[in-house]
Protein backbone atom coordinates (compact mmCIF):
# COMPACT_ATOMS: atom_id res chain seq x y z
CA UNK A 1 0.00 0.00 0.00
CA UNK A 2 1.01 3.59 -0.54
CA UNK A 3 -0.18 6.06 2.08
CA UNK A 4 0.45 9.82 2.28
CA UNK A 5 0.38 11.60 5.64
CA UNK A 6 0.28 15.43 5.43
CA UNK A 7 1.47 17.35 8.49
CA UNK A 8 -0.43 20.01 10.43
CA UNK A 9 -2.38 22.27 8.05
CA UNK A 10 -2.08 25.88 9.27
CA UNK A 11 -4.60 28.46 8.08
CA UNK A 12 -5.73 29.36 4.60
CA UNK A 13 -2.33 28.96 2.92
CA UNK A 14 -1.99 25.46 4.29
CA UNK A 15 -5.51 24.52 3.24
CA UNK A 16 -5.00 25.81 -0.27
CA UNK A 17 -1.79 23.91 -0.90
CA UNK A 18 -3.31 20.65 0.37
CA UNK A 19 -6.50 21.06 -1.67
CA UNK A 20 -4.46 21.93 -4.77
CA UNK A 21 -1.82 19.20 -4.50
CA UNK A 22 -3.62 16.16 -3.08
CA UNK A 23 -5.51 15.34 -6.31
CA UNK A 24 -2.25 15.52 -8.29
CA UNK A 25 -0.37 13.40 -5.74
CA UNK A 26 -3.09 10.73 -5.63
CA UNK A 27 -2.58 10.19 -9.36
CA UNK A 28 1.17 10.64 -9.73
CA UNK A 29 2.11 8.58 -6.65
CA UNK A 30 -0.72 6.04 -7.09
CA UNK A 31 -1.83 6.58 -3.51
CA UNK A 32 -4.18 4.20 -1.74
CA UNK A 33 -4.98 6.54 1.14
CA UNK A 34 -4.39 10.14 2.28
CA UNK A 35 -4.36 11.34 5.90
CA UNK A 36 -4.21 15.03 6.83
CA UNK A 37 -3.69 16.64 10.24
CA UNK A 38 -6.28 19.42 10.28
CA UNK A 39 -6.20 20.71 13.85
CA UNK A 40 -4.84 24.15 12.86
CA UNK A 41 -6.78 24.51 9.63
CA UNK A 42 -9.33 27.11 10.83
CA UNK A 43 -7.34 30.34 11.27
CA UNK A 44 -4.67 28.33 13.08
CA UNK A 45 -6.97 26.91 15.76
CA UNK A 46 -9.20 23.91 15.22
CA UNK A 47 -11.27 22.93 12.21
CA UNK A 48 -14.79 23.53 10.87
CA UNK A 49 -17.26 21.35 9.00
CA UNK A 50 -16.80 23.44 5.85
CA UNK A 51 -13.06 22.82 5.95
CA UNK A 52 -13.44 19.08 6.56
CA UNK A 53 -15.70 18.86 3.51
CA UNK A 54 -13.22 20.79 1.36
CA UNK A 55 -10.50 18.29 2.32
CA UNK A 56 -12.70 15.29 1.57
CA UNK A 57 -13.66 16.75 -1.81
CA UNK A 58 -9.97 17.12 -2.71
CA UNK A 59 -9.29 13.43 -2.06
CA UNK A 60 -8.39 13.31 1.64
CA UNK A 61 -9.62 10.07 3.23
CA UNK A 62 -9.11 10.86 6.93
CA UNK A 63 -8.47 13.93 9.12
CA UNK A 64 -6.64 13.65 12.43
CA UNK A 65 -6.62 16.44 15.00
CA UNK A 66 -4.74 17.13 18.26
CA UNK A 67 -4.69 19.55 21.17
CA UNK A 68 -6.82 22.07 19.19
CA UNK A 69 -9.49 19.48 18.39
CA UNK A 70 -12.31 21.41 20.06
CA UNK A 71 -11.21 25.02 19.52
CA UNK A 72 -14.04 25.68 17.06
CA UNK A 73 -17.37 25.26 18.85
CA UNK A 74 -19.22 24.20 15.72
CA UNK A 75 -17.07 21.06 15.43
CA UNK A 76 -19.07 19.55 18.30
CA UNK A 77 -21.95 19.15 15.83
CA UNK A 78 -20.03 16.64 13.71
CA UNK A 79 -17.31 15.25 15.99
CA UNK A 80 -19.30 12.12 16.78
CA UNK A 81 -21.04 11.70 13.43
CA UNK A 82 -18.10 12.26 11.06
CA UNK A 83 -16.42 8.85 10.95
CA UNK A 84 -13.44 10.21 9.00
CA UNK A 85 -12.52 12.70 11.75
CA UNK A 86 -10.22 11.45 14.52
CA UNK A 87 -9.19 13.19 17.76
CA UNK A 88 -6.63 11.81 20.27
CA UNK A 89 -7.62 8.43 21.66
CA UNK A 90 -6.42 9.26 25.17
CA UNK A 91 -8.93 12.02 25.84
CA UNK A 92 -11.02 11.20 28.92
CA UNK A 93 -13.88 8.72 28.60
CA UNK A 94 -17.03 10.43 27.38
CA UNK A 95 -15.25 12.97 25.15
CA UNK A 96 -17.14 13.28 21.83
CA UNK A 97 -15.63 11.67 18.79
CA UNK A 98 -13.27 8.77 18.25
CA UNK A 99 -9.55 8.18 18.62
CA UNK A 100 -9.26 5.47 15.98
CA UNK A 101 -11.14 4.32 12.88
CA UNK A 102 -10.99 1.55 10.29
CA UNK A 103 -11.29 2.35 6.58
CA UNK A 104 -11.52 0.34 3.38
CA UNK A 105 -9.49 1.50 0.40
CA UNK A 106 -10.60 1.34 -3.23
CA UNK A 107 -8.63 -1.91 -3.52
CA UNK A 108 -10.50 -3.39 -0.58
CA UNK A 109 -7.59 -3.11 1.84
CA UNK A 110 -8.21 -2.46 5.53
CA UNK A 111 -6.43 0.49 7.14
CA UNK A 112 -6.54 1.46 10.82
CA UNK A 113 -5.74 5.05 11.79
CA UNK A 114 -4.93 5.79 15.44
CA UNK A 115 -4.10 9.14 17.01
CA UNK A 116 -2.78 9.74 20.50
CA UNK A 117 -1.54 12.88 22.23
CA UNK A 118 1.66 13.08 24.23
CA UNK A 119 1.81 14.26 27.84
CA UNK A 120 5.28 15.84 28.07
CA UNK A 121 4.79 19.66 27.99
CA UNK A 122 1.18 19.00 26.92
CA UNK A 123 -2.19 18.62 28.63
CA UNK A 124 -2.17 15.79 31.22
CA UNK A 125 -4.38 13.34 29.35
CA UNK A 126 -4.61 9.60 29.90
CA UNK A 127 -1.54 7.46 29.17
CA UNK A 128 -1.03 7.45 25.36
CA UNK A 129 1.09 4.28 25.47
CA UNK A 130 -1.57 2.29 27.29
CA UNK A 131 -4.28 3.56 24.94
CA UNK A 132 -2.31 2.69 21.81
CA UNK A 133 -1.29 -0.67 23.27
CA UNK A 134 -4.90 -1.68 23.83
CA UNK A 135 -5.77 -0.89 20.23
CA UNK A 136 -2.76 -2.67 18.75
CA UNK A 137 -3.39 -5.75 20.87
CA UNK A 138 -6.90 -5.96 19.48
CA UNK A 139 -6.01 -5.11 15.87
CA UNK A 140 -3.31 -7.25 14.33
CA UNK A 141 -1.25 -5.99 11.43
CA UNK A 142 -1.14 -8.40 8.49
CA UNK A 143 -4.08 -10.53 9.60
CA UNK A 144 -6.82 -8.05 10.54
CA UNK A 145 -5.49 -4.92 8.84
CA UNK A 146 -3.27 -4.26 5.85
CA UNK A 147 -1.98 -0.93 7.19
CA UNK A 148 -1.89 0.62 10.66
CA UNK A 149 -0.84 4.25 11.17
CA UNK A 150 -0.19 5.74 14.60
CA UNK A 151 0.00 9.55 14.77
CA UNK A 152 1.48 10.83 18.03
CA UNK A 153 0.63 14.50 18.47
CA UNK A 154 3.32 15.58 20.92
CA UNK A 155 5.81 18.26 21.92
CA UNK A 156 8.74 16.09 23.06
CA UNK A 157 10.79 14.29 20.43
CA UNK A 158 11.77 11.70 23.04
CA UNK A 159 8.13 10.77 23.64
CA UNK A 160 7.55 10.38 19.92
CA UNK A 161 10.64 8.22 19.47
CA UNK A 162 9.60 6.07 22.41
CA UNK A 163 6.18 5.54 20.81
CA UNK A 164 7.85 4.52 17.56
CA UNK A 165 9.89 1.81 19.28
CA UNK A 166 6.88 0.81 21.39
CA UNK A 167 4.88 0.11 18.21
CA UNK A 168 7.73 -1.43 16.18
CA UNK A 169 6.52 -4.52 14.37
CA UNK A 170 2.89 -3.87 15.32
CA UNK A 171 2.17 -0.81 13.15
CA UNK A 172 3.05 0.04 9.57
CA UNK A 173 4.11 3.56 10.56
CA UNK A 174 4.39 5.91 13.52
CA UNK A 175 4.49 9.57 12.49
CA UNK A 176 4.72 12.56 14.82
CA UNK A 177 2.79 15.81 14.47
CA UNK A 178 2.36 19.13 16.36
CA UNK A 179 5.83 20.68 16.12
CA UNK A 180 5.29 22.13 12.60
CA UNK A 181 8.91 21.51 11.53
CA UNK A 182 9.79 18.44 9.45
CA UNK A 183 12.50 16.26 10.98
CA UNK A 184 15.22 14.49 9.02
CA UNK A 185 14.98 11.08 10.69
CA UNK A 186 12.72 9.10 8.37
CA UNK A 187 13.67 5.44 8.86
CA UNK A 188 12.36 1.91 9.19
CA UNK A 189 12.85 0.30 12.60
CA UNK A 190 14.15 -3.30 12.94
CA UNK A 191 10.65 -4.69 13.36
CA UNK A 192 9.44 -3.11 10.11
CA UNK A 193 7.66 0.03 11.34
CA UNK A 194 8.32 3.25 9.40
CA UNK A 195 9.01 6.28 11.58
CA UNK A 196 9.54 10.04 11.45
CA UNK A 197 9.52 12.27 14.52
CA UNK A 198 7.52 15.08 12.90
CA UNK A 199 5.95 15.37 9.48
CA UNK A 200 6.15 19.19 9.57
CA UNK A 201 3.32 21.49 8.57
CA UNK A 202 1.41 22.46 5.49
CA UNK A 203 1.66 26.23 5.63
CA UNK A 204 3.82 29.31 5.09
CA UNK A 205 7.30 28.69 6.53
CA UNK A 206 8.18 32.40 6.30
CA UNK A 207 6.59 32.64 9.74
CA UNK A 208 6.87 31.39 13.31
CA UNK A 209 5.50 27.83 13.06
CA UNK A 210 2.87 29.05 10.64
CA UNK A 211 1.90 32.28 12.41
CA UNK A 212 2.64 35.82 11.25
CA UNK A 213 5.91 36.89 12.83
CA UNK A 214 5.06 40.15 14.60
CA UNK A 215 3.02 38.81 17.51
CA UNK A 216 5.32 35.88 18.40
CA UNK A 217 8.35 38.20 18.20
CA UNK A 218 6.64 40.75 20.45
CA UNK A 219 5.89 38.11 23.07
CA UNK A 220 9.38 36.63 22.94
CA UNK A 221 11.19 39.96 23.13
CA UNK A 222 8.89 42.02 25.36
CA UNK A 223 6.72 39.43 27.14
CA UNK A 224 3.69 41.59 26.36
CA UNK A 225 0.91 40.24 24.14
CA UNK A 226 -0.27 42.74 21.58
CA UNK A 227 -2.97 40.78 19.82
CA UNK A 228 -3.99 37.38 18.54
CA UNK A 229 -1.84 34.90 16.69
CA UNK A 230 -2.86 34.88 13.03
CA UNK A 231 -1.68 32.47 10.32
CA UNK A 232 0.88 33.64 7.78
CA UNK A 233 -0.61 34.00 4.31
CA UNK A 234 2.41 33.59 2.04
CA UNK A 235 3.28 30.74 -0.27
CA UNK A 236 2.76 27.45 1.54
CA UNK A 237 4.75 24.23 1.55
CA UNK A 238 2.99 20.88 1.62
CA UNK A 239 5.00 18.75 4.04
CA UNK A 240 4.21 15.09 4.32
CA UNK A 241 5.41 11.52 4.51
CA UNK A 242 4.95 8.81 1.88
CA UNK A 243 4.89 5.30 3.34
CA UNK A 244 4.90 2.14 1.25
CA UNK A 245 4.23 -1.29 2.74
CA UNK A 246 4.38 -4.97 1.88
CA UNK A 247 0.88 -6.16 0.97
CA UNK A 248 1.42 -9.49 2.72
CA UNK A 249 2.75 -8.30 6.09
CA UNK A 250 1.65 -4.66 6.30
CA UNK A 251 5.18 -3.71 7.36
CA UNK A 252 7.00 -0.79 5.76
CA UNK A 253 9.25 -1.15 2.74
CA UNK A 254 9.99 2.58 2.37
CA UNK A 255 9.36 5.97 3.95
CA UNK A 256 10.09 9.19 2.11
CA UNK A 257 9.55 12.86 3.06
CA UNK A 258 7.59 15.07 0.66
CA UNK A 259 7.94 18.85 0.43
CA UNK A 260 6.23 20.78 -2.35
CA UNK A 261 6.07 24.54 -2.92
CA UNK A 262 6.72 27.48 -0.63
CA UNK A 263 10.05 28.36 0.94
CA UNK A 264 11.52 24.94 1.80
CA UNK A 265 13.78 22.95 -0.49
CA UNK A 266 11.46 20.63 -2.45
CA UNK A 267 11.66 16.86 -2.31
CA UNK A 268 9.36 14.30 -3.84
Amino acid sequence: MRVLYCGDVVGRSGREVVIEKVPELRKSLKLDFVVVNGENAASGFGITEKITNSFYESGVDCIVLGNHSFDQKEIMNIMSSDKKLIRPVNYPEGTPGRGAAVFKTARGKSILIIQAMGRVFMDPLDDPFAAVDRLLNGNRLGSQHDFILVDLHAEATSEKMAMGHFCDGRASAVVGSHQHVPTADAMIFPGGTAYQTDAGMCGDYHSVIGMQKDEPLRRFTRKIPGGRFTPALGAATLCGILIETNDETGLATSIEPIRIGGHLKPTL
